[in-house]
């Protein structure tokens, strides 16, 4: 997202937290995923309920006539805020109501106490799908059904992960509109994050770090970001030694296959 939805999208994240003590917050998540099934397959009312240039008023309303007898009361609350705010495309709208049914998915598993599980196993999911070609191959073939790809996703995971992670990961990876996988996956890592403050530092090395090396890491970055900072260690001989990070839009990168890239470049230059 940019601009004007950027903007959106984190007043609209904001507000989600003050929500979870409220009555059908449990869910909030499959509500707000069967609006945003519904826009994306109805292009007139997606339109119209991101066209900037109608009356808040007249959004709203539409919110309510459209979805007053489908979800709950806590949804078309939570619906109609978000459409009242300005939205680059009509398309972000929908992704931004996919994303606050992922924090809501996120806030009920703190409270149940599975979050840094959920976390760990959306991670994990994307390792995978970035090592499999196959599984690549059939969550991103746009002529295959939403339903194939979330019943893809749901044996994939059956009996070994937390709700939470079955939910969004099913959902969101039946449900691109034409993004990455890998992005998506991020996107999800770090909305996760988010539900408690801290920041995710994506890890690749050569070998596993020690109990050790990762508590300096992670208090280095931690020092650095001004807030805490978790890590996400990924295993890539490729680096070859060393350790690359990539945390928010910073990357460091502290590994040998950089520096022999880097003294390759200086002997031909």
């Amino acid at each position: 997202m940019f601009g004007s939805s950027r903007d959106s999208m984190r007043s609209c994240s904001a507000s989600i937290d003050a929500l979870r003590l409220r009555e059908g917050f449990a869910a909030l998540t499959a509500d707000l995923y069967a609006v945003a099934d519904l826009l994306a397959g109805h292009t007139q009312l997606r339109s119209a309920l991101a066209d900037s240039g109608q009356p808040v008023a007249g959004r709203e309303a539409l919110v309510s006539e459209i979805l007053g007898s489908r979800v709950s009361p806590l949804a078309v609350e939570v619906v109609s805020t978000t459409v009242s705010h300005r939205w680059s495309s009509d398309t972000d709208l929908v992704i931004a109501l996919e994303n606050l049914a992922a924090q809501a998915a996120f806030c009920v598993a703190e409270t149940n106490g599975t979050l840094d599980a959920t976390e760990e196993e959306v991670f994990r999911f994307g390792r995978a799908v970035d090592s499999s070609a196959d599984l690549q191959m059939v969550l991103s073939d746009p002529a295959s059904p939403s339903s194939v790809k979330a019943a893809v996703v749901n044996d994939l995971l059956a009996n070994r992960a937390t709700i939470a992670t079955s939910t969004v990961l099913g959902y969101a990876m039946s449900h691109l509109h034409g993004r990455r996988l890998d992005s998506v996956i991020d996107d999800l890592c770090a909305l996760a994050a988010q539900q408690r403050e801290r920041m995710v530092a994506e890890v690749r090395v050569a070998a596993p770090l020690t109990d050790t090396q990762a508590q300096r890491l992670q208090a280095a970055l931690s020092a650095l970001a001004s807030r805490t900072v978790r890590l996400n260690v990924a295993l890539d001989p490729a680096v070859l030694g060393g350790v690359h990070v990539s945390i928010g839009d910073e990357v460091i990168d502290g590994t040998i296959a950089s520096r022999l890239e880097q003294a390759r470049r200086a002997v031909l230059g």
